[in-house]
């Protein structure tokens, strides 16, 4: 910001991310410590201004700096607008800008606030003052004017809708901007807010305004907040499980402020901080940060757990080694898991968690019904998932959140904005090895193929159900274990075999069989297992959707990209062939 102001490049400047966060900023007495960003803007940063003006719809206006500069335009301003704003500061004359506040003189609504702020900004241009040979020079005052929590004074909305006092809001900030008059001067404006997508797109898009991020502190910060922050607590290190350096990493993706309330509730009462609880804290902090939006995959499954799906196993294992030993050029951008309902898509995902040695994310519904907020939360992940370091992220249903280029129809381009925002991120390839997509959807032709194609998802993995009557006994036994039915390898079913039946199938036949089973038991007429198995598979209609599923599997051998993943049956199947039949099954579906 100093460095853009001086120079005259912008006296204008967005600050949003992680602004609610503590900020490094010099001790009075030497060195270093933190303080919340709103004391740095008006302590240290705007130290060399004569007056700091701040505004938020919820405070109102308050001047934290230069009180009794701006009494006494108030004054001249009264006497000339018949105004009562100057009165009662008498009150108190050692700080007449704290009884103006008291007094509650100062308007509180934006209307007046901004009017207000706008005519002592204007008037301080016209200053001067004399030298010694009696002329005089112009000497504008110095002011810094901050709009926080500024998503609420110029929010995110169509140019249609505005109307009234919401476009005066809109067209001062603007102003304030490009004013030839007030850039040529010592004056500052700064609006503050989490997301820049929570601002009128013509607020950020401002070519005369400076967009600066504000981020989550990186692993040498961390080390030294952590430090300062232990420091300040009687015996604080002595009961960390790790020393200060260790620990640093694993609090990276934390906010300062985050940090800080972890240590007061574990070693600031006393306790012992271990390595557990402190991973068990963090998943806590950052899901609650995000409201929501990220949920730790947390898995006590290995890829063991998984029935069949040799290949797609085998290539997860490699890529998990890869991963651990930070080979970040030779890991894909992403993932794309297709198959049928029912193949264990999701569970795949999740017992991979278990195997991987670095954090796994599911991104929940990030939509929201109102105007920007589903793009504020957009940004809300991205920059959590930034400050991670190393994360994969897992994106279920995936056809249903990620938006379509063309926007989808009534929903204002909202979907479209969603596809956009989503395509940059995945495209980064400075995030290669660092985030991690997994995407998985039966419907792979749902998504847009610029969101699947190779440099986003490289690798797209089909899953099928079990092709052979090995496989389909190995998922009996699994699911049989999973669901507690006490059924051995010799009751597999007839009946079964043959059969092409999914993880989904296999378990609701298996919970129908144990559900009779429970019953002959409470009734006093028990029965063997494996007689109810035989009588429940034999009895079984097959799937009413038998064609929406072939469907299914063609879609995820069309998208496969390596031959490995196929069963026999598909391998040497050639995609023109492939396509033929998904066209006969999409026209005989409708």
């Amino acid at each position: 910001m100093r460095r853009l102001f001086v120079s005259g490049a912008s006296s204008q400047f967005l600050l949003y991310g992680n602004v609610l966060d503590l900020v490094a900023a010099p001790a009075p007495e030497g060195g270093t410590r933190f303080v919340p960003l709103r004391q740095f803007l008006e302590e240290t940063l705007f130290a060399p201004f004569e007056a700091v003006v701040f505004y938020d719809r919820g405070k109102g206006l308050r001047v934290r700096k230069g009180s009794e500069l701006f009494q006494k335009w108030l004054k001249v301003f009264d006497s000339f607008q018949g105004t009562a704003f100057s009165d009662g500061t008498a009150r108190d004359a050692q700080d007449p800008g704290a009884a103006l506040e008291r007094a509650q003189l100062l308007p509180r609504e934006p209307r007046r606030a901004l009017e207000l702020v706008d005519r002592f900004v204007r008037a301080g241009l016209h200053r001067t003052r004399a030298l010694e040979d009696g002329s005089r020079v112009a000497d504008p005052v110095r002011v810094a004017v901050v709009l926080d929590h500024a998503q609420f004074l110029v929010p995110r909305g169509d140019a249609l809708y505005l109307a009234g006092e919401p476009a005066e809001h809109l067209i001062r900030v603007l102003d304030w901007a490009s004013d030839p008059a007030i850039a040529a001067s010592p004056v500052v404006t700064c609006l503050i807010a989490p997301n820049l997508n929570d601002l009128h797109r013509q607020v950020v898009e401002n070519p005369f305004a400076a967009k600066l991020a504000l981020t989550l502190p990186n692993e040498a910060e961390m080390v030294e907040f952590a430090g300062a922050a232990l420091a300040g607590i009687p015996e604080g290190a002595e009961r960390c499980e790790l020393p200060v350096a260790a620990m640093a990493p694993k609090l990276v993706g934390l906010s300062r402020a985050n940090v800080r309330s972890l240590l007061l509730r574990t070693v600031g009462t006393g306790d012992r901080l271990t390595t557990r609880e402190l991973s068990a804290i963090k998943k806590e902090l950052i899901e609650k940060e995000c409201q929501g939006l990220l949920e730790f995959v947390e898995s006590p499954f290995d890829l063991d757990q998984v029935a069949g799906h040799d290949a797609a196993k085998s290539w997860l294992r490699e890529d998990a080694r890869l991963l651990k030993a930070g080979a970040t050029r030779a890991l894909p951008m992403g993932y794309l898991i297709t198959g049928r309902i029912g193949t264990g898509k999701t569970f795949l995902v999740e017992c991979w968690a278990g195997e991987l040695g670095v954090p796994m994310v599911e991104i929940k519904n990030f939509r929201d019904k109102w105007v920007g907020a589903t793009e504020g939360n957009l940004e809300t992940i991205f920059r959590v998932l930034k400050a991670l370091g190393q994360v994969v992220v897992f994106v279920d249903e995936a056809d249903q959140a990620t938006g379509k280029r063309e926007g989808g129809v009534g929903d204002s381009g909202l979907s479209g904005r969603i596809y956009s925002m989503l395509a940059q991120e995945m495209a980064d390839t400075k995030n290669r090895g660092k985030i991690v997509w997994v995407f998985a959807t039966s419907r792979p032709d749902l998504l847009e193929v610029d969101l699947k194609r190779q440099g986003r998802l490289d690798v797209h993995i089909p899953l099928f159900p079990p092709q052979d009557d090995d496989g389909r006994r190995e998922l009996f036994r699994i699911m049989a274990k999973k669901l507690k039915v006490d059924a051995g390898a010799g009751d597999f079913p007839a009946a079964a075999l043959g059969r092409e039946l999914g993880g989904n199938e296999m378990e609701a036949l298996l919970v129908r069989a144990g559900r009779l089973h429970a019953l002959a038991s409470a009734n006093d007429t028990p029965r063997p297992i494996g007689e109810i198995l035989d009588e429940v598979f034999a009895e079984a209609r097959p799937s009413a959707y038998g064609e929406r599923l072939e469907l299914m599997d063609l879609l995820a051998v069309e998208e496969c990209t390596d031959a490995r993943f196929l069963p026999p049956k598909y391998h040497d199947l050639s995609l023109d062939r492939v396509r033929a039949r998904i066209a006969e099954l999409r026209a005989r579906i409708g």
